[in-house]
């Protein structure tokens, strides 16, 4: 194991710099020496992890997608957050609009979030196909390519997709399960004019993943101590909320599989 362990964050909001603040105390009260390295962008990150520049990334389902296919198959995953599994996105359509279903997408305005966001994008077309809808051909598509890069952990492009179905200038749209709870939360929507109409199947989000498989073997006392990360303790409960979990958790990579069969179908990476 390296001196000082690297792990590199994509830096979509302020807060990163704070979170992983106390995760490099948390480790180094742990007496496990590590450091955080900022990216802009996913992309960016993913080849860091590959040249060797880092040891671990936190990546999102996509960015895991595309290491394990730059080293064919060979990458390997430490950790998740509990929150990380059963993800969902969700249709959502005005309440004016008579869509109750899929089967009533057909021939409406239909919004997506950034190109590279998993749960407000991919997942979503790939899932109306899986339901006989081809958003290439039975939707007039609008697209908020917003932050592309950060893979839609910014939200941006989800505000405008319900703000879209809001205004009425999309009949529907995908947005992820968690911003539509946030939204719910902040009492952002009006039911009296959006409401869901589907529920995707479940899917996992973001994950540790290391270059190769038996890095798993060499970066056990570091998972180790993740794992330990006690949500009971005031100063490891300040850390895990702000990255939205109550419990870290091994990796459930049967959830990757759809999205594996979504980046070939819609060919994301050609």
């Amino acid at each position: 194991m390296p001196d000082v362990i690297k792990v590199g964050v994509v830096a979509y909001d302020p807060k990163v710099v704070t979170i992983w603040e106390g995760i490099k105390d948390y480790f180094t009260a742990n007496r496990i020496a590590m450091d955080f390295v900022l990216f802009s962008n996913y992309d960016a990150q993913v080849d860091a992890l590959l040249d060797g520049w880092i040891d671990i990334a936190w990546n999102t389902n996509l960015a895991y997608v595309k290491v394990h296919r730059r080293t064919d198959g060979r990458c390997g995953v430490l950790a998740m957050r509990d929150t990380d599994v059963g993800f969902t996105s969700k249709i959502i359509a005005g309440a004016e609009t008579g869509i109750e279903s899929i089967r009533d997408l057909k021939g409406k305005r239909f919004a997506l979030g950034s190109r590279d966001s998993g749960q407000a994008a991919i997942l979503p077309a790939y899932f109306l196909k899986q339901n006989g809808i081809d958003p290439a051909k039975d939707l007039t598509t609008i697209r908020f390519d917003l932050d592309v890069g950060k893979h839609g952990d910014t939200g941006t492009s989800e505000v405008e997709v319900l703000n879209a179905v809001t205004t009425g200038e999309a009949h529907a749209g995908a947005i992820g399960d968690q911003y539509w709870a946030r939204a719910l939360a902040e009492n952002v929507v009006h039911s009296s004019k959006v409401r869901p109409i589907w529920t995707s199947p479940g899917y996992c989000h973001c994950n540790f993943t290391v270059r190769a498989k038996e890095d798993e073997q060499r970066f056990t006392r570091w998972t180790d101590v993740l794992l330990a990360m006690d949500y009971n303790k005031p100063a490891d409960r300040k850390i895990m909320d702000m990255e939205g979990l109550k419990r870290w958790i091994r990796p459930q990579m049967d959830g990757y599989r759809a999205l594996f069969e979504a980046v070939d179908d819609l060919q994301f990476f050609n």
